[in-house]
């Protein structure tokens, strides 16, 4: 589930643009397991696929999807690491 969020402060921006799936979550996982807690991750990715993926990941893995956009044909997601 997507919270919406007016947040766009990020603590970390991961540029996953012109990856192809899996490769823009597998690099958001490793951003996310060298940030703090409660930091907020924000990714821009080009692959449409992203969408169903950061949903689900952030179902399984407890990360907060705090908010998905698409603008221009890129796709953003902001992740607050769980505590």
């Amino acid at each position: 589930m997507v919270v919406k969020s007016c947040e766009s402060v990020a603590d970390r921006l991961l540029d996953a643009r012109g990856l192809s799936c899996p490769l823009p979550l597998l690099k958001a996982k490793l951003a996310l397991n060298e940030m703090a807690s409660g930091e907020v991750l924000q990714v821009s990715a080009t692959d449409a696929g992203s969408q169903r993926d950061f949903e689900r990941f952030a179902e399984l893995s407890g990360h907060q999807l705090l908010n998905a956009s698409i603008e221009g044909g890129e796709f953003h997601y902001w992740l607050r690491k769980k505590a």
